[in-house]
């Protein structure tokens, strides 16, 4: 309760910031670091409801940065984790308009080299089976920590990297693995590097400042970004004190951050396509209303409708023994919370009782997409038939308490509703 308290005095305090001495910030700043962090409260949160036109409402609160006391905006770069994804299939959905992406081919003509499970070698995969988690793939070899001169085909060697019981399409299982694959396809078939293609492809014509990982992003932006913290208050992503990391990818074999090795296809992890997108609050609601205008927004139009709904069309939907509903990262919620799939949107409020993904309590099918890493939970959700969406990032809220009515955590509740 001292705890609890103590944030709402912050909280209160912060809504002041501009005027408050630089000493007074640091006082509150440490006030947080030692008192809060350990309680599970939010570091900073940030929710923006909007529309198909615009911005209805936006509320921050807490800190972008403890040890600078810096206040959080909803025009701050985070980490948004797996919300990644969705942006990743709409440059995909891009490719596949223009003809040089197919979606149903098998990707091994794409990669240079033969892509398949060795239980099932005359399944072949395809970037619907990877965008909608049915590849038969596994995180259980790694995913992200291929080092920048190195192959992502050496994880797919791994037999770790494969689920022996399931044929490609035939069960889902949530797995990061799958994006690094989906980048690696996108650089070969365009020769282009994956953060400056998703930079052509999304990002640029949608005028978001916004990037996968730091390379692409500006300095102002990168200055502005937001920390992330664990259960203990350690800072653990993005403390970068105003500037560009000095590496912003895991680094080559011999300690080198030289991306001139960078190689078409050879290793589509480099930039964390599957959680790497640096976005704001402000900038989420873009891509939201980009999909609630069926593909075009504020005159620019990136994709058809029929490209959207293919998008968010479920693929998989939950039923017993056809797939797990939970990230494939050992974690397991108390109810299942991805009931219904597609190429990377979720639906959410699965008309199933075993089900816990209404996150709204309303028995309403949203889609979008969640995120959970380094302490961050995110989240972006549309409510097509009314128009409306919302997103919303929480910071510092590693091992917070469960939900009351969903498989989601109970911050995740409060800002999705805004209660």
């Amino acid at each position: 309760m001292q705890a609890r308290a103590s944030y709402r005095k912050m909280q209160s305090a912060l809504a002041t910031v501009p005027a408050m001495p630089v000493v007074r910030l640091l006082a509150f700043a440490l006030l947080f670091a030692t008192g809060v962090a350990r309680s599970a409260e939010p570091v900073a949160t940030a929710r923006v409801t909007f529309d198909r036109d615009g911005i209805t409402g936006t509320q921050v609160h807490g800190l972008a940065d403890v040890a600078a006391g810096r206040a959080l905006t909803a025009d701050d770069p985070v980490r948004v984790a797996s919300i990644s994804k969705l942006v990743v299939a709409i440059g995909v959905m891009r490719l596949v308009e223009a003809g040089t992406l197919d979606l149903d081919a098998d990707v091994s003509q794409y990669l240079g080299w033969t892509l398949r499970n060795p239980r099932f070698p005359k399944q072949p995969i395809t970037l619907r089976l990877l965008l909608s988690h049915r590849s038969s793939l596994t995180d259980a070899a790694g995913y992200y920590a291929t080092p920048l001169d190195g192959q992502l085909k050496d994880t797919l060697d791994d037999p770790r990297a494969w689920d022996p019981a399931h044929a490609p399409g035939r069960y889902y299982r949530y797995t990061n693995l799958n994006f690094p694959l989906v980048a690696a396809v996108m650089e070969r078939a365009t020769g282009e590097r994956f953060d400056r293609l998703t930079q052509r492809l999304v990002l640029a014509p949608l005028q978001l400042e916004a990037c996968y990982n730091w390379d692409t992003c500006s300095e102002a932006t990168t200055a502005r970004a937001v920390v992330l913290y664990d259960k203990t208050g350690a800072a653990v992503k993005d403390d970068q004190h105003g500037a560009k990391p000095a590496c912003s990818v895991v680094p080559a074999a011999d300690g080198r951050c030289d991306l001139s090795v960078w190689k078409s296809g050879a290793n589509g992890a480099t930039f964390a396509p599957q959680g790497g997108l640096r976005i704001s609050a402000h900038g989420l609601t873009k891509v939201g209303r980009l999909l609630l205008n069926e593909g075009q927004v504020d005159g620019v139009r990136l994709l058809t409708p029929a490209s959207v709904r293919t998008m968010e069309r479920p693929l998989w939907t939950y039923a017993p023994g056809n797939g797990d509903t939970a990230e494939d990262d050992g974690s397991a919620p108390a109810r299942p919370m991805i009931c219904r799939y597609g190429l990377a949107v979720q639906t959410l409020a699965t008309p199933r009782k075993d089900c816990g993904d209404d996150l709204f309590g309303d028995g309403i099918a949203r889609v979008g997409h969640a995120g959970e890493a380094y302490g961050l939970l995110s989240g972006l959700w549309i409510d097509r038939k009314a128009g409306t969406g919302v997103a919303y990032f929480a910071t510092g809220v590693e091992g917070t308490a469960p939900g009351t009515h969903s498989g989601f955590s109970a911050i995740e509740e409060t800002l999705a509703r805004g209660q």
